[in-house]
């Protein structure tokens, strides 16, 4: 199983939100790109970065993206309010290795499907839902679409993957979905990746068991459970 640590941004900071909710930010770092060394080492994959500002459509942070690009050893995977051409190219022009799509693939498929299309192996499908539905506009609203419908959808559009996280549970150290997760793999053939809820090495044991094949990680690491070192060796399939 892949390990992917997070770093959220909102107004320059990194945070961490609880269940997507912007009055529920705690901040831990005033210069995020500072973060990296620390979360971009010890076996982690890929690192899994998230414009807030741009997720609640305000103007994205594109000179601190790059420099947290810059800065990273590993790939870099962007998301947050990505939901038109214009963005998803800005984002890839600031060299992002991947780039998440959320409600846009609810709400203007098309640009989706042509995205996954001319940019084979690089864009990632966020399937964000609350009791099995999808939300979208930063979580702020539900739609009429369910998690596997959206999933096998972006399947057949070539997504390279999909982000799965619970809202219910993001931020909140409850432990992770795990049957939603594992419900969504079964439902199709590229990788779900399992985002929401992580706050111990046994959740990680967890989704490895159940064959889970990626995983994002943040608060539980800024709140030093465990560190990337050893999280990474976990998903890997070692000891801590």
């Amino acid at each position: 199983m892949q390990f992917f640590p997070a770093i959220d941004l909102l107004g320059g900071r990194a945070v961490r939100l609880e269940e997507g909710k912007r009055d529920r930010a705690t901040e831990f770092h005033a210069n995020p790109v500072e973060l990296v060394a620390e979360l971009a080492r010890g076996g982690a994959d890929r690192l899994h970065v998230v414009d807030l500002d741009g997720a609640f459509g305000e103007a994205r942070q594109h000179a601190l993206l790059a420099a947290i690009i810059a800065a990273s050893p590993i790939p870099v995977e962007v998301g947050g309010g990505v939901r038109d051409r214009a963005a998803l190219a800005a984002v890839l022009a600031v060299g992002a290795a991947h780039v998440v799509l959320g409600t846009a693939a609810v709400r203007d498929p098309a640009f989706v499907e042509e995205a996954c299309r001319a940019h084979p192996g690089r864009i990632i499908v966020a399937v964000d839902a609350r009791d099995g539905v999808v939300a979208v506009a930063g979580w702020t609203a539900a739609s009429n679409v369910t998690a596997i419908e959206l999933g096998q959808q972006a399947d057949r559009w070539g997504a390279a993957g999909l982000l799965y996280t619970d809202v219910a549970r993001d931020g909140l150290r409850g432990g992770p979905n795990v049957e939603a997760t594992v419900e969504l793999q079964r439902a199709v053939g590229c990788m779900v990746i399992a985002s929401g809820g992580v706050a111990s090495l046994a959740d990680l044991e967890e989704l490895r068991a159940r064959d889970c094949r990626a995983v994002v990680v943040g608060r539980a690491l800024y709140d030093k459970r465990f560190t990337v070192t050893a999280a990474a060796r976990v998903c890997h399939g070692g000891a801590p």
